[in-house]
């Protein structure tokens, strides 16, 4: 079931739906992730410590928005909840190059990992509830994306 466009009046439900992109019909996850690329190229511009702040409080605030929003839906990690998403891919892509085909190859690497789920990611996926098991796969997600990334410029640059 597809929530309703009227919880994007609230704004906890409008953040945990990636300001809509949680909405679309077909892969709201990715879509939810593409919300993520202009976060990622402001903060960036920021500073490390900038970003290495707004990383932590957005993780810390998506799990109380994603449980809030998840409860309000009747369904634990609907589809609809793409914070989680968001968080995930702004942890990949810290400390990385700012060139579009780093941004991709994350955007990638993440939704790989993302939706393939390998261990531990599949395990928090599973065993984890409220909004710290929202948050938690798609975090496990970004902290694998980030090693392959950080593996892959050390490699090519």
């Amino acid at each position: 079931m597809r929530p309703s466009p009227r919880l994007l009046r609230n704004p906890l439900h409008l953040l945990a739906l990636g300001f809509g992109s949680g909405l679309a019909p077909v892969a709201p996850g990715t879509f939810g992730t593409l919300v993520a690329v202009p976060f990622y190229y402001l903060l960036v511009h920021a500073g490390a410590a900038v970003y290495f702040s707004v990383l932590c409080a957005a993780t810390l605030f998506g799990i109380g928005i994603c449980g809030y929003t998840a409860r309000a839906l009747g369904v634990h990690d609907h589809p609809a909840i793409v914070w989680d998403e968001v968080v995930g891919y702004l942890i990949t892509m810290a400390w990385a190059p700012t060139a579009w085909y780093w941004m991709a190859m994350g955007f990638v690497l993440f939704r790989l990992f993302d939706i393939l789920k390998p261990w531990p990611v599949r395990w928090a996926d599973r065993r984890v509830h409220g909004g710290l098991g929202i948050m938690l796969d798609d975090i496990l997600a970004g902290v694998m994306a980030w090693l392959v990334l950080q593996g892959a410029v050390r490699l090519l640059s």
